[in-house]
């Protein structure tokens, strides 16, 4: 089970906005959602503070305080900077959309020839297409 801490950070000014209880927390992510609420639970977190907006979201993750990320660490979790997280967020979101190693990551559309797009959106950008050159045709 590979389970990460990247380094702690003063969120000051987050944390005053929402009204937040503490200023200072951490990020614990993994390999796999499974792998991540099952430390999680070890850890003695809650289920309700894992931090995912949709069924799409690739930054999925718990939040941690100081005390809880040194625990984290003495159970396991493998210490890792922002960087290496960004670079498994990124990893994580060419698996969701299908994206082959070697391509880039970019705006999901119809002008980046490295994304996979859906059957769906792949028509509606042809039928745009379609569109723009029956406009230009009747000028």
């Amino acid at each position: 089970m590979t389970v990460y801490v990247d380094e702690i950070k003063d969120w000051g000014l987050i944390a005053k906005a929402r009204g937040l209880r503490y200023s200072h927390w951490c990020h614990l992510t993994a390999d796999t959602e499974e792998e991540l609420h099952a430390f999680a639970a070890k850890l003695g977190l809650k289920r309700a503070w894992f931090q995912k907006k949709s069924d799409r979201d690739y930054r999925w993750h718990y939040d941690l305080v100081p005390s809880k990320r040194a625990q984290a660490v003495r159970m396991g979790a493998r210490e890792v900077d922002r960087r290496f997280v960004g670079q498994l967020m990124i990893r994580r979101q060419r698996e969701r959309d299908g994206i082959e190693d070697g391509a880039t990551v970019g705006p999901r559309c119809g002008n980046n020839p490295n994304v996979k797009l859906s059957p769906g959106d792949q028509q509606a950008i042809d039928e745009f297409k379609a569109y723009l050159r029956a406009k230009a045709a009747g000028r």
